[in-house]
């Protein structure tokens, strides 16, 4: 049994031996690669260039929504509001009768300018029969005349007052609440209703000065185009976009703000006078440079990268970000596409080093991988 012992622990020796699986020196050994891998990223500066690459760029303002046409529909004439011919958000047409204001008066006042008019005319035809007979002279017959024009342009005018006396619409649009009911009795001026024409919306919103300039540099040079989109509310997108229709003259000196209009078509008429909303102006930079953020650090507020030259000397340069987005910053100066700058391992070089052992990642893959940071 003993002698069985010792054959046993002699055949197990003999066999790790032969295969090399002495658990204590593969432990070992696996603690020592595990160790170098380690050691070998920590200490591995990566590098990688600036990308080239269209860059959408978002500004936000909050706006208010109008009308293209938006009007007060007042009377014309004093009366008693006789008829009422729509409901309240009734879209009409234009040269629709709206309101009519009871007529007798205007009626009367068109009858007897009739009369007057056919007495002028009867004497100016008598007039001209005895001018003929050289019975009068023709002064007379110029007074005649004119006294007979007068009396037309006279009923003229009670037609035209008489019209007034319906209400129609000048244009296509919706009627908002009614201010007066049936039977009112109304004053020449008074407001009856308003009118909206909701097929294009006038959207208005202030804009900063610089973003100003920047825009209509943008314009000048045709360096960028805009979109613009309009959130509701409810925080849901308007499915039309729009197009900025006007800016006004004059800068607002209190606020150092401009007002911009954007036109939004608005075919199912979603949009109402007076609603309030957000306008995003999206703005694509063509051909932008751009970087990981996470590739910069800061010194009293300027912003720096670390640079490696073709000779391997790190230097820190500064750099002007022209806009900064979730995790890359556009390059306004400061680098160009083919400067190699450090993205991972900033904090285990400095300014004038020499670095002995580096890797390069591409453009594409360094913004690809904005899970990891600088350290």
């Amino acid at each position: 049994m003993k002698r069985a012992y010792i054959l046993l622990i002699v055949l197990s020796a003999i066999f790790q031996t032969v295969a090399g699986c002495n658990p204590a020196e593969e432990a070992a050994a696996e603690s020592t690669e595990h160790g170098e891998q380690a050691e070998h990223e920590r200490h591995t500066v990566w590098l990688t260039s600036p990308r080239q690459q269209d860059v959408t760029i978002t500004q936000q303002y909050v706006c208010q929504i109008h009308s293209r046409k938006h009007i007060e529909v007042c009377a014309l004439q004093s009366g008693y509001l006789e008829e009422i011919s729509v409901r309240e958000g009734q879209k009409v047409t234009a040269g629709e009768p709206l309101f009519r204001i009871i007529p007798t008066l205007y009626e009367a006042r068109l009858e007897a300018e009739k009369a007057e008019a056919q007495v002028a005319r009867i004497e100016f035809n008598n007039t001209k029969k005895l001018v003929a007979e050289n019975v009068v002279s023709s002064q007379e017959l110029a007074l005649a005349e004119a006294k007979l024009a007068k009396a037309e342009a006279q009923v003229k005018l009670a037609e035209v007052e008489l019209n007034f006396t319906v209400i129609k619409a000048p244009f296509d649009g919706i009627i908002d609440r009614l201010l007066e009911q049936q039977g009112s009795l109304v004053d020449e001026g008074d407001e009856l209703t308003t009118l909206s024409d909701n097929s294009l919306m006038w959207v208005y919103f202030n804009v900063p000065e610089a973003q100003y300039l920047d825009y209509m540099a943008d314009e000048k040079n045709a360096t960028a185009t805009h979109t613009v989109e309009l959130v509701l509310a409810n925080g849901r997108t308007f499915p039309q976009s729009g197009t900025i229709g006007a800016i006004e003259a004059n800068f607002n000196n209190e606020t150092g703000n401009i007002a911009f209009r954007a036109d939004f078509p608005n075919p199912n008429f979603l949009l109402r006078h007076g609603q309030t909303g957000k306008v995003l102006i999206h703005r694509i930079s063509q051909d932008a440079l751009v970087i990981p953020q996470r590739a910069t650090f800061t010194i009293l507020a300027k912003r720096f990268v670390y640079v490696v030259g073709e000779d391997g000397i790190v230097r820190q340069r500064e750099i002007g970000v022209e806009h900064e987005l979730d995790d890359i910053f556009v390059i306004e100066s400061g680098l160009t596409r083919d400067d190699k700058f450090v993205i991972e391992g900033v904090a285990q070089v400095h300014d004038g080093q020499k670095l002995e052992k580096f890797e390069f990642r591409s453009p594409e893959e360094a913004l690809s991988n904005q899970k990891f940071h600088a350290e």
